[in-house]
């Protein structure tokens, strides 16, 4: 197990403040080293700021890509390999506008937009706008790698160390950890002689690991002054067998991740990590990123796994739809009625979700990616089933989703 990121998160206030990123800096001296020295690979440190509108209020949108720029640079000279400026609110819709001109001026911000209002309405008009960056951040680069760092969000609550989610709600600065724990899981259904075993094996590893991610978290805590806002657990994967969470799921009895038995295996897993003790921050759920997870991948590929099949998934566990290859000629139109989906899932269930879609420019279904990155799997470009929206879901309107409850 490594963790994927100490994140600090921060107002560093606009025009930046310099003292608070130095402080920010001594921070990650103090944390970086004492969880490799015990033995914990980090693969990166990250900043997380309070969203921009607050942060830049008052200010033009064109300075979202100067703050971005100089925010990248002083954050990376003191260590920090990325940085999230949180996201756009629906009561101000234009500040969605300039997130595009932002990700295309910057190489390690990352951005989101919220579909949801704070008093747990969907709005219309912002799942159009984050439609719309989508589409718009496809063009930045041939790949469309550009949307990697965008995603757009429905009920997620501060704190999570994971990007693009991540955000700060303001006041003292804060830390938190995010794993790269799929081999967990793998590793606790590959050792185990019964399901019931693999499942006390699976929450025995992650409490294990999390009481020794707690107890340096309390020395850091308490050298650097800076409060552990907790760990989110959500056995993020790497893109090899042996640490996938398609390659977990299989094992528990599903030929191929996306037949009938999926949903299964994902909620049994899902509700596995619940029942592990100890101080929970972001998702701590299961996620499903397909170019991240080699398993994923190939069954995107092989056609078994697609996006209704991922959104049904997301009903027992997981963070929504995550790193998804699209066709280039995806309209916003039919992005924005994915989108919807996901918030309405959201709201019903009471539960954060996130979708990072990739439209890929030049791509159409079935056609292979073509990814560079270490971090990604290939795999084939995944239809969406979306015409444009009419009527009442096409207007302007917010509208609530109560939580269902049994009765």
């Amino acid at each position: 197990m490594k963790l994927r990121s100490i994140t600090y998160f921060l107002d560093p206030s606009f025009p930046l403040d310099t003292q608070k990123l130095k402080l920010a800096g001594e921070f990650l001296r103090i944390a970086r080293p004492a969880y490799e020295d015990t033995g914990y690979k980090v693969q990166t440190a990250r900043l997380a700021t309070v969203p921009f509108p607050q942060l830049m209020a008052g200010q033009k949108l064109g300075k979202l890509s100067q703050l971005g720029h100089e925010l990248e640079e002083t954050a990376g000279a003191e260590g920090y390999a990325y940085i999230s400026l949180g996201h756009a609110l629906p009561d101000q819709l234009e500040d969605y506008t300039a997130i595009p001109d932002a990700l295309a001026s910057t190489e390690n911000a990352f951005f989101s937009g919220s579909m949801t209002t704070p008093d747990g309405r969907i709005s219309l008009p912002a799942v159009r706008k984050c439609a719309d960056v989508i589409q718009r951040a496809s063009s930045i680069s041939a790949d469309g790698f550009g949307n990697l760092r965008f995603a757009a969000l429905a009920n997620v609550p501060p704190g999570s160390p994971f990007f693009p989610a991540a955000y700060h709600t303001g006041g003292e600065p804060t830390f938190a950890l995010a794993t790269e724990a799929a081999d967990l899981a793998v590793n606790a259904f590959i050792q185990s002689g019964s399901l019931e075993e693999a499942r006390i094996n699976l929450v025995q590893s992650m409490e294990t690991h999390a009481q020794a991610l707690t107890a340096i978290a309390s020395q850091v805590e308490r050298l650097s002054k800076v409060k552990f806002g907790g760990i989110d657990f959500s056995l993020a994967p790497y893109p090899s067998q042996e640490q996938s969470l398609g390659t977990a799921l299989e094992r528990l009895g599903v030929p191929r991740l996306g037949e009938h038995g999926s949903l299964t295996a994902a909620a049994i897993l899902a509700d596995t990590m619940d029942q592990a003790d100890f101080l929970r921050a972001g998702f701590s759920g299961l996620l499903l990123p397909i170019l991240e997870d080699a398993t994923l991948a190939r069954r995107a590929e092989e056609g078994s796994l697609g996006v209704k099949d991922l959104l049904l998934y997301s009903c027992v566990c997981g963070t929504g739809l995550d790193c998804v290859p699209l066709p280039g000629d995806t309209s916003a139109e039919s992005i924005s009625a994915v989108l919807l989906d996901l918030a309405s899932l959201s709201l019903r269930l009471g539960k954060p979700l996130t979708a990072r879609l990739m439209p890929i420019p030049g791509k159409k279904e079935g056609d292979l990616t073509g990814f560079d990155w270490a971090y990604f799997a290939n795999s084939r470009v995944l239809p969406i089933s979306a015409s444009p929206l009419y009527g009442f879901l096409a207007g302007d309107e917010a509208f609530s989703l109560r939580r269902r409850s049994p009765r």
